[in-house]
């Protein structure tokens, strides 16, 4: 199916919260004729409200505290800011672009400042989410050889919600 690790772990965490989703598959994006168009990862059905075109980035945390959400890398590339653009642009109002940000976490003993932890694998986890107008409002340059950007720490901490935090505040849980 062509996920990797951050996605398979991303859709465990789904089906474990018993939220709807559907895995896109690229093949079929260039039937659009959108073949130059990156893909998002999922659609994420979000009951009575709108349906969430969810696109996950995995990092690695090699940290050992999450108490100030600090050395969290959140960056993405330019193309993934305007092709989730144009997708939510393509489905309408309904349809509301987020980032996925899924950390695996690489040291054994690590201060999660009491967020949910996710164990997949024999690897721990932790998932945070930016909505994606929030997340082009704040964002700044982060390589311009890379055409990445990325948000501030102190943005990250005001913008990004926790993945469970996310669907019980907005009631997408199914």
């Amino acid at each position: 199916m062509g996920s990797n690790h951050y996605e398979l772990v991303f859709e465990n965490w789904l089906k474990d919260n018993h939220i709807k989703f559907t895995r896109i598959d690229e093949a079929k994006r260039a039937r659009l004729g959108k073949a130059s168009i990156k893909s998002f990862d999922y659609f994420v059905y979000a009951g009575s409200h709108n349906v969430i075109i969810a696109d996950v980035k995995g990092r690695k945390f090699k940290g050992t505290s999450f108490e100030k959400l600090t050395s969290l890398q959140c960056w993405v590339t330019e193309t993934d800011i305007t092709d989730i653009e144009f997708w939510q642009k393509i489905f309408g109002d309904d349809h509301h672009a987020v980032f996925f940000f899924v950390y695996d976490v690489q040291n054994v003993d690590v201060d999660f400042d009491g967020r949910d932890v996710y164990d997949f694998g024999g690897k721990r986890y932790l998932f945070f989410c930016v909505e994606l107008d929030k997340y082009k409002k704040y964002m700044r340059v982060r390589s311009p050889k890379w055409k990445t950007v990325t948000l501030s720490a102190d943005d990250f901490r005001a913008y990004a919600v926790e993945m469970k935090d996310f669907f019980k505040n907005e009631n997408y849980s199914g």
